[in-house]
């Protein structure tokens, strides 16, 4: 079972209102809970625990630590770019599941994706660390990167909002 499987997985629990769900087989053993009672929606919580699932060969390891001292500036701060008031004709580029947020495979790497670069649909625009397995998250979208919703070593909910994407850019 790889990412895409678990993401497509988590999408249909929720659209259907499941409160549990549990899947083992002899690769995996998925536990997801949902917090039902929100009126918002509700939380997310996801547990998943492959017995021969790995990070990929070009995952980074970044310390917590060292991802937070390498940079104490907000990445708003870091990156001023105009973005209008209004959110309006944006694309959301969102997690797919529950983490630390990283903007770089290492802190002394440069951010996959900034304020103003040109992604593409399939670019990894970021990393999320779940349960030390680092997933590489790439964009379901093309267009250029107005703002990044997070800071560097951020934890993100499910489903969270982690860039904005100007479609026409």
């Amino acid at each position: 079972m790889n990412l895409k499987d678990i993401q497509s997985l988590i999408r249909m629990i929720t659209k259907a209102n499941l409160s549990e769900f549990k899947m083992k087989t002899k690769d995996v053993d998925i536990s997801i809970r949902t917090d039902l009672y929100q009126k918002s929606g509700g939380d997310t919580t996801v547990i998943a625990a492959p017995s021969q699932m790995s990070a990929p060969a070009s995952a980074p390891v970044p310390s917590p630590s060292a991802a937070a001292s390498a940079s104490n500036t907000p990445a708003s701060e870091q990156e001023a770019a105009p973005v209008s008031d209004s959110s309006e004709g944006l694309l959301e580029i969102r997690s797919p599941i529950v983490g630390t947020f990283y903007r770089s495979s290492s802190p002394d790497k440069p951010p996959y994706a900034k304020v103003g670069d040109s992604i593409s649909e399939g670019d990894t625009v970021c990393i999320v660390e779940a349960m030390k397995l680092f997933n590489e998250i790439e964009s379901e979208v093309s267009g250029t990167v107005v703002k990044v919703m997070l800071e560097d070593a951020s934890p993100v909910e499910y489903d969270q909002v982690l860039f904005l994407v100007d479609p026409a850019g």
